[in-house]
């Protein structure tokens, strides 16, 4: 399939986008902003957590009890910056913080699962006997 007014293939994966022309990595780069966005051990899996719906910090660190609470707040106050999280602070004693996936951050729910498809595809456990 030719693209009608370029006239090159495309391919899976090649985007028909000049952004996609560089020679080195960009941090305007659509697939760097999703990388950076994604940067850190846990990250993914704080982003799982949120998908299944909000939490306060403490449900966070009960879904996931090996995580510190020190990374747990380094990747919120990240993925709040980033604007994947939305972060909301209840009056209260004692107060409460909500996190919850913004329409941005709720479109991290494919971008993991293909990222999981493909994982799981490529894995040393997917591999055949014999090793090919």
């Amino acid at each position: 399939m030719t693209h009608q007014t370029v006239g090159h293939p495309v391919r899976p994966g090649l985007p028909d986008d000049p952004r996609a022309d560089v020679v080195e990595p960009t941090p305007s780069c659509p697939v760097e902003v999703a990388l950076a966005a994604l940067r850190g051990r846990w990250t993914t899996l704080v982003i799982r957590e949120l998908l299944r719906g909000g939490r306060t910090f403490s449900e966070l660190s009960q879904a996931l009890p090996t995580l510190s609470d020190k990374v747990l707040s380094d990747r919120l106050a990240h993925l709040t910056e980033a604007g994947v999280v939305d972060r909301r602070r209840q009056a209260g004693w004692p107060p409460r913080t909500h996190y919850r996936l913004t329409a941005l951050g709720s479109g991290l729910g494919p971008v993991l699962q293909a990222l999981w498809d493909w994982g799981s595809q490529h894995s040393p456990q997917a591999a055949p006997p014999g090793g090919r």
